[in-house]
């Protein structure tokens, strides 16, 4: 299996911090975001990485090299520029190849094992013939209180769920969509509506309207690495962590 890392993102509200650095490589925990994933990868298992580059990539390829240092070999889909989340899949797929991948945005940090996510009953579905994706989902965070997808028990996911009937009946909850995902290449390749730039969410709503793609709620730490704020509290979170195991 192969992994996707998001990294060509214009970081626009992480400035002045990205002014001069591409926000995969800001430090938490004494370490570049980036670094976590690939560290994470080859505890996995997984060894082909492919990641994307436009704003300040070369910053990324001369930082990660050929990926030797990790125990992995990296790939760069260059991009002339950002083409967002779908564009950017599509703009890889001769490097992904046909078989299901790990996508992961380079902007998030996650205690969950990659390994533990993709080697699942429910994950490992996707391989069937109808599925076509299996996503991360987190408790929605403050600045996000709607969330994406709502999950039914089924673990399919549900663009708007309707209230079921009954007055003790309740729609099934909504959850964010935490930038993790195993996905089959022809999610992006069938899309009818694909053109050089655009959002992985709209293909996702399709996908899940034909009860295509299932998912699964991680409860653990996770953090959407988005704002000079958030990355200050995720250096709290990992320096406080640090202290607590040297304790032990």
């Amino acid at each position: 299996m192969k992994a996707m890392i998001l990294a060509a993102g214009l970081g626009n509200r992480m400035r002045p911090l990205t002014d001069h650095t591409p926000k995969p490589l800001l430090c938490a925990g004494g370490k570049p975001l980036i670094e976590y994933h690939l560290e994470n990868l080859q505890r996995a298992g997984i060894r082909e990485v492919i990641i994307n580059l436009a704003y300040l990539g070369e910053k990324i390829r001369s930082h990660l090299g050929d990926g030797q240092q990790f125990g992995l070999k990296i790939s760069y889909s260059t991009e002339p520029e950002p083409l967002e989340t779908g564009g950017a899949i599509l703009h890889a797929l001769d490097l992904l190849g046909e078989e299901p991948f790990l996508l992961i945005n380079g902007d998030v940090w996650c205690d969950l094992e990659f390994a533990q996510f993709i080697h699942q009953p429910i994950a490992e579905n996707i391989l069937s013939q109808n599925q076509l994706g299996h996503l991360l989902l987190v408790p929605n965070p403050e600045f996000h209180p709607q969330g994406d997808f709502a999950l039914a028990s089924s673990g399919l996911l549900l663009n708007d769920p309707e209230k079921p009937d009954g007055p003790k009946k309740i729609a099934p909850q909504r959850f964010t969509f935490g930038g993790i995902s195993l996905l089959k290449p022809e999610l992006i390749a069938a899309y009818p509506d694909k053109r050089k730039k655009f959002p992985l969410v709209e293909v996702l709503r399709r996908a899940i309207s034909n009860e295509q793609i299932t998912g699964q709620v991680h409860r653990g730490h996770w953090s959407d690495v988005g704002t000079p704020v958030r990355l200050h509290l995720l250096e709290d979170y990992l320096s406080a962590k640090l202290i607590n195991t040297e304790h032990k």
